[in-house]
């Protein structure tokens, strides 16, 4: 591998979504082999999760994380010396075996990690991965330790509560779908501290506002800008299970229309800004236009976890922290352990 502008050891890597790791294997295999590590197990604390990629590509970039930091180092090194070059592959290496390795590659106390070494060479698999994300649709790869064989099979779009890697220590299996996206509806003061943190979270952040005047003042902070009615952005966008809609306009007319489309569709979350006397009148209205009483029923409102604050800002801090909670299983005030307070 030639010179590196790789993360230096000890630095925190950040994991990638599947796309942005589609991408980079794409560009690096137009010339030249590249490097997958995959993390297929884990014991005690780990700091990834299985299913977590690092991809190294002959210059030694690095897209993605199997830790946090140290291990991607000594990966990078262990391949420019030739490490991975001899042997059977694929194949799995091992980290903090011992609590003195564990503390050399910052693995935290009583963790280990197991890793499947691959080195890849092809472009065309991760073409067509590319072309199903791209499509909010997805694939699972498969790979067997025994013969060496890859092969892409088909996938349900990935919520949640969808198993997304599994390692029998003979195949590993790991589902690539779509990135995480939000739409946020309505370009307030709410939205300008949300929308970095979503991004901070992994999401694609859409916000959608027919008030270009308001639009035009997110400019610049990595979310894009959609003009349109809110119904047709969500309609277009937030219609698969790994899609979030947030409303905060608190214009019934523009919110209203963006609940209709979300909560008739698959997003994995549906929230709005409001009291919670102004969400039963919200809820009402949606059921005299025809929005069913379960449909209603998912609609998260007062939108975020109940933690008390009243600023924009703190709001954004609720709204990301439900966010978190419905990604992980925990809805609604129960993330907190607490009761829902009362309105």
């Amino acid at each position: 591998m030639a010179n590196s502008e790789a993360i230096p050891p000890g630095t925190a890597a950040e994991p990638a979504s599947d796309d942005e790791l589609l991408l980079a294997a794409i560009t690096a295999l137009d010339d030249r082999p590249a490097w997958l590590f995959t993390v297929v197990a884990t014991w005690g604390a780990s700091p990834r999760p299985v299913g977590s990629l690092l991809l190294l590509d002959a210059d030694g970039r690095e897209t993605g994380s199997v830790s946090g930091g140290c291990v991607e180092g000594d990966l990078l090194q262990r391949a420019r010396a030739g490490e991975f070059d001899t042997g059977p592959l694929p194949r799995l290496v091992s980290y903090g075996i011992d609590a003195n390795e564990a503390m050399r590659f910052g693995i935290p106390c009583g963790g280990r990690l197991e890793l499947l070494v691959e080195r890849i060479d092809d472009a065309a698999p991760w073409r067509l991965l590319e072309e199903r994300v791209i499509a909010r649709a997805s694939l699972r790869r498969r790979v067997c330790l025994e013969t060496g064989e890859v092969s892409l099979h088909p996938a349900a779009t990935a919520g949640f509560g969808t198993e997304t890697f599994r390692f029998d220590g003979r195949i590993a299996e790991r589902n690539f779908g779509p990135c995480l996206r939000l739409v946020i509806i309505g370009a307030v003061h709410i939205t300008r501290h949300l929308v970095p943190m979503a991004r901070a979270l992994g999401y694609r952040v859409i916000v959608c506002d027919p008030r270009r005047e308001r639009l035009a003042e997110l400019e610049g902070l990595g979310a894009e800008l959609d003009p349109r009615m809110p119904d047709d952005c969500v309609r277009d966008l937030a219609d698969d299970p790994r899609s979030a809609v947030v409303a905060l306009t608190h214009d019934p007319k523009l919110d209203e229309m963006a609940l209709m489309e979300a909560l008739a569709g698959s997003a994995f979350y549906v929230g709005a800004l409001g009291s919670r006397r102004t969400q039963q009148g919200r809820r009402q209205r949606l059921q005299a236009l025809g929005v069913s009483p379960a449909q209603t029923a998912r609609l998260r409102g007062p939108v975020g976890l109940p933690l008390g604050g009243r600023l924009p800002a703190e709001i954004a801090v609720s709204i990301a922290a439900e966010l978190v909670a419905e990604r992980h299983g925990r809805s609604g005030p129960e993330a907190l352990g607490r009761r829902p307070q009362k309105g």
